[in-house]
């Protein structure tokens, strides 16, 4: 499969993702649904790499790699945290094209690091279109009191999603050289889920009553 056939499923798959996440998060904690999407991802993705054989070859992965992968990984998991919150808060249609932000952030930050100039006005065109089509997208309203203030917490979460989901593109860009995509993306959301859990834990302390 070439790289757009995978980035058109990908982004296919991104979408059905939000009207789902959408549908299964209105009687859920934000922190919950990301808890067990997380659960479902490292199943799937683990599973992926053992199919694919590449879980043999964990051991000869650079230090160098698992420092960007877990970076991604931890980005990964701001990026879900916030994503969850603003659509737990705001419409599907208002958050996820302020999410998919991260695409703009992700091309600059790729020139400015890697050097990715080629058809370089072409680039910044196209991410200037996006960054239009984004702001068309988000519907308006009018609004004032509590109402306007929910309004404002749905799009600082979805901004928060947005830079998170860039870092995690470029953090893994680094990573993920010589190792097999697989492995990679089974290897990210481990570090997540570990560093959720301990969050947990630390939430569950401070809610105890003092005694």
């Amino acid at each position: 499969m070439s790289w757009v056939a995978a980035a058109f499923v990908s982004a296919f798959f991104a979408g059905v993702t939000s009207v789902l996440a959408k549908c299964g998060i209105k009687q859920t904690d934000s922190d919950v649904a990301t808890a067990i999407r997380t659960c479902v991802v490292l199943v799937f993705a683990w599973a992926m790499a053992g199919i694919s054989g590449s879980i043999g070859t964990i051991g000869s992965i650079e230090p160098r790699s698992w420092l960007f992968l877990v970076l991604s990984g931890l980005a990964t998991g701001a990026s879900w945290i916030c994503y969850f919150k603003a659509l737990g808060i705001g419409d599907v249609n208002k958050v996820v094209p302020v999410d998919k932000m991260s695409t703009v952030l992700a091309a600059l930050i790729a020139i400015v690091l890697f050097g990715e100039t080629s058809n370089l006005a072409v680039k910044l065109v196209g991410t200037a279109v996006i960054t239009l089509g984004t702001f068309l997208m988000i519907e308006k309203k009018q609004s004032a009191g509590p109402e306007r203030q929910q309004d404002r917490t749905w799009l600082a979460y979805a901004l928060g999603a947005a830079v998170f989901a860039a870092l995690t593109s470029i953090l893994a860009k680094v990573g993920i050289e010589g190792v097999e995509s697989n492995l990679a993306t089974a290897i990210v959301p481990v570090w997540y889920w570990l560093w959720h859990g301990q969050s947990w834990q630390l939430k569950a302390r401070w809610a105890k009553p003092c005694t």
